[in-house]
């Protein structure tokens, strides 16, 4: 099944982030984003021709948020948004952070 396809799951903490190697995995399935140096976040940017569509995006990128029930960190200016996505319960990767990945480059 394709992570597009997928639903986030709450997350309760207790269980440990993936694995480096798992990670890399599902990065094949969102290639434009990056694994962080510590592999326990995945970030992308994403450019916009002006200050007004970087917003339009972030607010569709927190709509998903909101209905997904998983929430990204996301700074975004003139010209960009940058959007990263780690569980903080876990302090890593989860699978939702890949899924959600998945479902802002859809945006």
């Amino acid at each position: 099944m394709s992570l597009t396809a997928k639903t986030c799951v709450p997350c309760q903490g207790g269980i440990p982030p993936l694995t480096r190697v798992e990670s890399e995995h599902f990065l094949k399935e969102v290639p434009e984003w990056m694994l962080s140096d510590d592999g326990d976040k995945i970030e992308r940017q994403f450019p916009f021709d002006d200050f007004a569509k970087a917003m339009a995006f972030v607010n569709k990128v927190g709509d998903l948020a909101e209905a997904e029930g998983h929430h990204p960190d996301i700074s975004f200016g003139w010209g960009y948004a940058n959007v990263i996505f780690f569980t903080h319960k876990i302090k890593g990767l989860h699978e939702n952070d890949f899924i959600m990945a998945a479902k802002v480059d859809l945006l």
